[in-house]
């Protein structure tokens, strides 16, 4: 009746016959059911939110077994069924329960309760079916903190506590809570992108990337690990998920770079690192990006063509190891396969590029994500028809099965991480927390980023990516905000532009107000806005700071955020993508998930370069000259890490690599990049000049 298969750490049923047909008949209308309602809202938005959760929580009932080894068990199938079954309806009554609800002057009764308790612990209990016991841990403590022991914390961090009643009703019904705003999220754009994945794929789309990946590049010196790159985040504007995409693309990119001579734990490493950087791909980007705008109320067109550079300039870091290591180990390239261009793109370019130039397109006319990803889902299946493997029903029919399966996880996950949101948002520890690390860092925002940073690591090894952003998000993301747009304050104070208002605020709080008589440098300014209070900052940024400065202020701590939570995926001890990768490559995991560490550099170079520069301000010309001085920077400090450039490097030149790759990176202005860009090409022409490796060397 059905066997264990492991699915990323997951135990899953596997059905046949009539149970097949009917599990796959279910996962066909909750794809199709999305899709309408996306058109037609013919329901509101909490119906939606909660009949979702109860499809995709009947599914993760039936699907994956309450007890690991019980797989087989007839009795554990039947009793999965009855909680699958329970917790749907329950999902389902709720809504029609709302309005009775509020007629009794918002008193449960007693169906009421036993439907709040079924949904509440069946997300608890199939988010830990899914993925481990820190979501359903972290869902406990933060409901039993302001039901019972919250009083008897002292400090900053005491809550009164809540009656269950209330608790109950602000735990379904309340806007952060698990039916609430990123339930929605989860229910319209991620749902519907992930069938828009599943139907590139079904396409062939998947095909083409590796395709065209090695047509470009299979024949540059590193080239394999330069296809894996390509294909990795071409792959990634479809999956969304590191781990995904390293089991996809490096079944096949991994023994194409051990067979060109890279060791198997950089191979290994190459791809998790590579398909890290998906999920930071536009025009997808995960659900995080969805998230996102949920969170800033930024538009997602807008978040994603700022995410573009970026995105870009962490694969070029990737890029960049890879052929500097390939130049060390003198690897010649790639024999050619007979791939070209042309003939990439006759087998397959239409069901990819068509799609995605669509998607695009809608976006940037303006038109809702969710609107956009079902066109984007009709202009797949016409633009199959203009390559080799055209989609008839039958592969539409696989396609929205393959994409409700794959949706399973993130939705029980996302509607479950609302119970967790809506505690802290009741409580108020966000702010709390914002203001501790605020107090932590002194001000200093490198520092705070280094605390986020260590959060994200701690987080990511029991949640997925897009949990440990939520989580931090809603933690620190005020708290950086608020450092980042600190500077245009400094700036106007110590240019005395801040205004009699703004100078009024400071004189009251400053405790020799004389200071601000004179011409004050920016060492004496930072030091000032550093010591202010929250209660006196806060005006005062709102008070100077334009609103298209600190909108842009929002969007950078967000999307700092955002890339250090990918860290877990590359980051020993727990590197699901590198361990993937590992298993792939036939490689020790742990030396894999360190050289996944070393590759994926980018991540933490970029959230620099985001917080102390215009990088996401829109100005396409700031960002460009952002971008290619950190296009020479990257390049230089690989070169400095791995030794080599297009020949082997000595210690000292290796340093010079290093303060010139920083400088290059740093914001010191346009004549230290200059000069730094200048020396780093100089040592790259003087290498080119050095006697060539060879493999046997």
């Amino acid at each position: 009746m059905s066997e264990e298969r492991p699915a990323e750490g997951l135990v899953q049923r596997e059905f046949t016959g009539l149970p097949n047909m009917a599990l796959t008949l279910l996962c066909f209308v909750i794809a199709v059911g999305h899709i309408y309602v996306a058109f037609d809202p013919i329901i509101s938005e909490f119906q939606r939110n909660a009949y979702h959760f109860a499809g995709f929580a009947f599914l993760a009932s039936v699907l994956h077994p309450l007890v690991r080894g019980a797989v087989r068990s007839r009795g554990m199938l039947a009793f999965d069924l009855a909680l699958g079954a329970t917790v749907a309806a329950a999902a389902i009554y709720l809504p029609a329960a709302e309005n009775a609800i509020y007629d009794r002057g918002v008193k449960f009764a007693p169906l009421d309760w036993i439907a709040a308790i079924a949904c509440v612990v069946g997300a608890i209990d199939l988010t830990r079916r899914l993925t481990g016991w820190i979501i359903p841990g972290l869902i406990i403590i933060s409901l039993s903190y302001i039901g019972f022991w919250g009083k008897f914390v002292g400090g900053v961090f005491s809550f009164p506590g809540l009656s269950w009643e209330t608790i109950a009703f602000r735990s379904i019904y309340g806007d952060d809570a698990m039916f609430g705003t990123i339930a929605r999220i989860s229910s319209t754009y991620v749902f519907l992108f992930i069938i828009f994945g599943a139907f590139l794929l079904r396409s062939g789309a998947g095909d083409f990337v590796i395709n065209l990946a090695r047509a470009v590049a299979g024949r540059m010196v590193g080239g394999p690990g330069i296809v894996a790159v390509i294909a990795s985040g071409l792959t990634g504007t479809i999956s969304g998920s590191a781990v995904a995409n390293t089991a996809s693309t490096g079944v096949i990119t991994i023994p194409l770079m051990k067979k060109a001579g890279f060791p198997a734990t950089f191979a290994g490493g190459v791809e998790a690192a590579s398909s890290t950087g998906g999920q930071l791909m536009p025009p997808i980007m995960g659900a995080g990006a969805f998230v996102m705008a949920s969170f800033t109320q930024i538009p997602y067109e807008t978040i994603v063509a700022v995410a573009a550079l970026p995105a870009l300039l962490y694969f070029l870091s990737v890029a960049f190891f890879v052929r500097i290591e390939a130049r060390r180990l003198g690897l010649p390239p790639m024999e050619s396969n007979g791939e070209t261009l042309r003939s990439a793109f006759v087998k397959g370019g239409a069901s990819f590029l068509l799609p995605i130039g669509a998607l695009i397109g809608l976006l940037v006319a303006g038109f809702t994500p969710a609107y956009a990803a079902v066109f984007g889902i009709l202009a797949v299946i016409g633009s199959s028809w203009l390559t080799t493997n055209p989609m008839g029903p039958r592969a539409v029919f696989e396609a929205m099965v393959m994409g409700t399966k794959g949706m399973i996880m993130t939705a029980v996950l996302l509607c479950a991480v609302g119970l967790v949101v809506n505690v802290i948002a009741t409580a108020g520890i966000g702010n709390t927390f914002s203001l501790m690390i605020a107090s932590w860092a002194g001000g200093n925002l490198l520092i705070a980023i280094v605390l986020v940073a260590l959060a994200s690591l701690v987080l990511g090894m029991g949640l997925p990516v897009t949990a440990a952003y939520i989580v931090l998000a809603t933690l620190s993301a005020p708290a950086l905000a608020g450092m980042i747009a600190d500077r245009f304050v400094i700036d106007a104070m110590a240019m005395g532009t801040l205004g009699d208002a703004g100078n009024a605020i400071l004189m009251f709080a400053l405790p020799d107000p004389s200071v601000l008589a004179g011409p004050l440098s920016p060492a004496d300014a930072t030091t000032i806005i550093r010591a202010l209070p929250l209660e006196v900052a806060a005006p005062l940024r709102d008070l100077v700071v334009p609103q298209e400065v600190m909108i842009g202020a929002v969007l950078s701590a967000h999307m700092i955020i955002f890339w250090l939570s990918q860290d877990s995926n590359v980051t020993p001890p727990v590197a699901l993508a590198a361990f993937t990768a590992a298993a792939i490559a036939k490689a020790p995991a742990m030396a894999t998930g360190f050289a996944s560490w070393k590759l994926a550099k980018g991540l933490y170079i970029v959230p620099l370069m985001i917080a102390y520069t215009p990088f996401l301000s829109g100005d396409w010309g700031v960002m460009v000259v952002i971008f290619g001085f950190g296009v020479v920077g990257i390049y230089a400090l690989a070169g400095a890490l791995q030794g080599c450039l297009e020949r082997p490097v000595g210690l000292v030149v290796r340093t010079v690599l290093g303060v010139a790759g920083a400088a290059c990176l740093w914001p010191a202005g346009l004549p230290v990049h200059l000069v730094a860009a200048a020396v780093v090409v100089g040592l790259l022409v003087w290498n080119l000049r050095q006697a060539p490796v060879t493999a046997a060397a």
